[in-house]
């Protein structure tokens, strides 16, 4: 069995899970191929590649791709756009969901909450660290501080939901939908509001570089783009 390597980011790990499942069983390579998944933050996964480390594919940002393919660690021509996502509010499934209808209303809801969570920005999520700057343009940074509590690196800040540690979670659509028993309240209003595109591409050393590719187009077909949209990303 051909085992295939892939650096993923946690953004679209809530579809694209079972989309690998489907890609092993489906895939109809000769020999079978089984998937070797990493997940992290696009940052946390650049920072390996660029300190040695190798994978087939990579899953990323598409500043995180563009990051690797401008020191000749994509393989020129491979990289594709396979979906965005906008950063959203998440509450405990059965909570009150706070109005964040306007820039005012969402920072006086920050204001009255008890306690948020979002990704550390030090570890460089693109939602972490964006909430973290849009704070400080609101004004407001220093009276969050004290309420503000980070879930484990790499890891989904909806937890802290359901662990009574947060009252309302921030993070990609996505990231907040896999994680179940939440529900979301909204994306952040009009233009306060961020939308990453994630993006895959080969690795110039992929050992495996045709299985690699049919992972890639697998990943844009139809069926992927309906798995992607069910899960809160808008396909490319």
């Amino acid at each position: 069995m051909a085992e295939l390597s892939v650096y993923s980011t946690i953004g679209v790990r809530s579809a694209a899970e079972e989309l690998f499942r489907r890609f092993e069983t489906a895939s109809g390579h000769k020999p079978a191929v089984r998937l070797a998944v990493t997940w992290g933050t696009a940052p946390m996964l650049v920072k390996r590649i660029e300190g040695g480390e190798t994978a087939d594919v990579m899953i990323l940002s598409r500043a995180g791709i563009d990051q690797l393919k401008a020191q000749g660690r994509i393989a020129a021509g491979s990289d594709v756009t396979l979906a965005g996502s906008g950063v959203a509010i998440a509450v405990k499934a059965g909570a009150p969901k706070p109005d964040i209808s306007t820039p005012e209303a969402l920072k006086q809801t920050l204001l009255a909450c008890k306690a948020i969570a979002y990704s550390e920005p030090s570890a460089g999520g693109a939602s972490g660290v964006y909430f973290a700057k849009l704070l400080e343009r609101m004004g407001i940074a220093e009276a969050m501080q004290p309420k503000t509590k980070y879930p484990p690196a790499g890891g989904f800040s909806a937890t802290l939901l359901l662990s009574g540690e947060a009252e309302l979670a921030v993070q990609q659509k996505p990231e907040l939908l896999h994680v179940a028993g939440t529900e979301i309240v909204g994306f952040l209003p009009g233009d306060l509001n961020l939308v990453t595109q994630f993006s895959a591409g080969l690795m110039p050393e992929s050992k495996n570089a045709d299985a690699a590719k049919a992972l890639i187009d697998f990943l844009r077909s139809p069926q992927s783009k309906a798995a992607f949209k069910a899960k809160g990303l808008d396909p490319a």
